[in-house]
């Protein structure tokens, strides 16, 4: 990769925002989001690697997603990934790994961070890793799969941040 991955900071910090937005959508399943009243679908969560290896494996197998990004039909292994870090993609071979537990929770066993990697996966090679077109690509995956809702919620929360979207 030749330019600098100079969002990052600011992809982490939508998404943690908007995780902690829907860590509270049973609480509060409707929100205001820049001036609209959005009801949060429900989000994902999973038990053991078995069950996001499944998901993963569902996803890159949709039709709308294979046509869209060839990398689809590359298969994705996912592994448990140790210490605190969070979940990370290793582009050769693919594989996904994802901590099981940190600070006592599962808290990456989630659909959005899930997609996160995912969207990682179907990036070109020469790609900025959390560039315009990564940001632009997670928000059509959630979009297509989570919800319009959700999508709507992680587009602004992003562009809220100074994080573009491609």
């Amino acid at each position: 990769m030749s330019t600098a991955d100079l969002q990052r900071a600011k992809v982490y910090e939508a998404e943690a925002l908007v995780r902690r937005i829907f860590d509270r959508s049973a609480d509060f399943p409707i929100v205001e989001v820049a001036g609209s009243s959005i009801t949060l679908p429900p989000e994902r969560k999973f038990a053991t690697l078995e069950s996001v290896q499944a998901y993963v494996d569902q996803v890159l197998a949709l039709n709308w997603v294979g046509e869209r990004w060839s990398r689809a039909s590359l298969p994705v292994a996912v592994r448990s990934r140790a210490g605190q870090g969070g979940a990370h993609y290793e582009r050769i071979p693919p594989v996904i790994a994802v901590p099981l537990h940190r600070g006592g929770t599962a808290w990456a066993l989630r659909e959005l961070v899930v997609l996160h990697e995912i969207s990682h996966h179907l990036a070109e090679q020469d790609e900025v890793h959390h560039g315009r077109q990564f940001t632009g690509r997670m928000v059509d995956l959630v979009d297509g799969i989570v919800g319009a809702e959700a999508a709507f919620l992680l587009r602004v929360t992003l562009l809220d941040v100074g994080a573009g979207v491609g």
